[in-house]
């Protein structure tokens, strides 16, 4: 009888195991070593190489044209003149802060659709974006409009956010999809409020948050450039130093419950990471959605790894930012466009896609 049912069990449910994988292995000193699967590795080399050339096109077009060869020559300080003031002076700042700022919200938007098993997961539909905006404005108007009194402001409205959406959608712990439905809600009615907001204030703040409020790289220099670096680099090591409790997460409650991973704790832990990563783009460029939604799942389609890869959907989210703002600068030059305008129009194909395919499935 007992045999009987462990061979049914083993003909309904055939184990899955992939032994083709090649891993790369990159050993350090004091027994450190980096584990990275062959296709994953040459995935993230190809998303380096796209973004280094389109980096390179961007730097070197506009009003004033440069070519390639000099751009380089440039970064590499063997130029000197109208060339290195141009591309190093004026261009580089924007560049660096596309990718930089692309990079949070693409490694943010891979922490929340690991931890919700769900590719809508993400924080601009769950609303954490919209709740940063919300304490961008409150901020703007009573406090200030420096680089840290933002970014201090759109981390509490984050994290508030949050937390209101996690305490609602509690019930004997957290569900992916219950807590994507609840972040829809509070989403809607925190939109509501940052309109009505926006109606209340005087007309200089009004302009100002609005205008901020599509998300640009418009007004952005070498000022922002070291405090947006600084504070990724920080949620970076503490993401490091969690180790690879993401990658149990997604095993299943049960499992990492066996595995040692209290599942709450460490939830919150990486929730508090990744809406701070949100928070730190929010307030250097404003709210840009669907990167941190689109930016997993293409890193996820290029490396063909189970569950989401932290690194590679950091580099997409970098250069798909990078690509959309040079899209921005150039579409209707001379006018510039915010970048978020670029970002929501190529987002919402996709958006669409992505909700038509989940319905079939």
């Amino acid at each position: 009888m007992r045999t009987d049912a462990v061979n049914n069990v083993k003909d309904t449910v055939p184990p899955k195991v992939d032994f083709g994988r090649k891993v790369l292995v990159v050993r350090a000193s004091r027994g450190l070593s980096l584990r990275l699967a062959l296709r994953t590795a040459v995935a993230c080399a190809l998303l380096v190489t796209v973004a280094s050339v389109i980096a390179v096109f961007a730097l070197g077009t506009g009003e004033f044209s440069i070519p390639p060869d000099e751009v380089v020559r440039a970064l590499l300080g063997q130029e000197d003149g109208a060339a290195r003031l141009i591309v190093v002076e004026w261009r580089l700042p924007r560049v660096l802060l596309a990718l930089l700022i692309g990079s949070a919200l693409g490694l943010s938007g891979a922490i929340f659709q690991s931890l919700m098993r769900n590719p809508l997961g993400s924080p601009d539909v769950i609303g954490f974006n919209t709740g940063a905006f919300t304490g961008v404005l409150v901020t703007m108007v009573f406090v200030g409009r420096g680089y840290w009194q933002t970014a201090t402001g759109a981390l509490i409205g984050g994290m508030l956010t949050a937390a209101v959406v996690y305490v609602l959608a509690f019930r004997r712990g957290v569900q992916g999809f219950r807590l994507i439905i609840v972040g829809i809600a509070i989403s809607a009615m925190l939109a509501s409020l940052n309109e009505w907001f926006i109606i209340k204030v005087d007309l200089q703040a009004a302009y100002a948050a609005t205008l901020w409020g599509q998300g640009s790289l418009n007004d952005l220099g070498w000022d922002q450039v070291p405090s947006v670096a600084a504070a990724s680099g920080v949620l970076c090591v503490l993401l490091v130093l969690l180790g690879t409790r993401l990658r149990t997460l997604e095993l299943g409650d049960d499992t990492s419950a066996a595995l040692g991973v209290r599942r709450e704790p460490v939830m919150i832990a990486y929730l508090a990471i990744g809406v701070a990563l949100m928070a730190v783009a929010t307030a250097a460029a404003g709210p840009i959605s669907f990167v941190a939604l689109a930016a997993p799942q293409i890193a996820a389609r290029l490396t063909r790894a189970p569950g989401i890869a932290l690194l590679p959907s950091a580099l997409t989210g970098g250069v798909l930012l990078l690509a959309g703002d040079f899209l921005a600068l150039r579409l209707f030059a001379p006018t510039q466009l915010p970048v978020g305008v670029v970002t929501v129009s190529l987002g919402g194909v996709y958006f669409a896609w992505l909700l038509a395919r989940n319905s079939r499935g």
